[in-house]
């Protein structure tokens, strides 16, 4: 069996708890495109109300970003 990053990341995926709270949104973009869509998901996502950060994110081959963005779900 040979080892792909592509098998590690499925493996994590499904250890992440599906109910903790949290609403994701995946991208791929070109690194420019990449770095506004992650600001205007903060600036429309303010840490302080809604805990938004980038969860995790990867380099792809071609040059492309590949993110995970995260917020709660609302701001009590």
């Amino acid at each position: 069996m040979g080892f792909r990053p592509r098998d590690l990341a499925s493996r994590m995926a499904g250890r992440r708890k599906p109910d903790d709270g949290y609403l994701r949104e995946t991208f791929t973009l070109p690194r420019d495109k990449a770095r506004t869509r992650a600001r205007d998901f903060l600036n429309r996502y303010p840490k302080a109300a809604y805990m938004s950060s980038v969860e995790s994110w990867r380099e792809l081959p071609g040059g492309d970003i590949e993110f995970t963005m995260r917020r709660l779900a609302s701001a009590d």
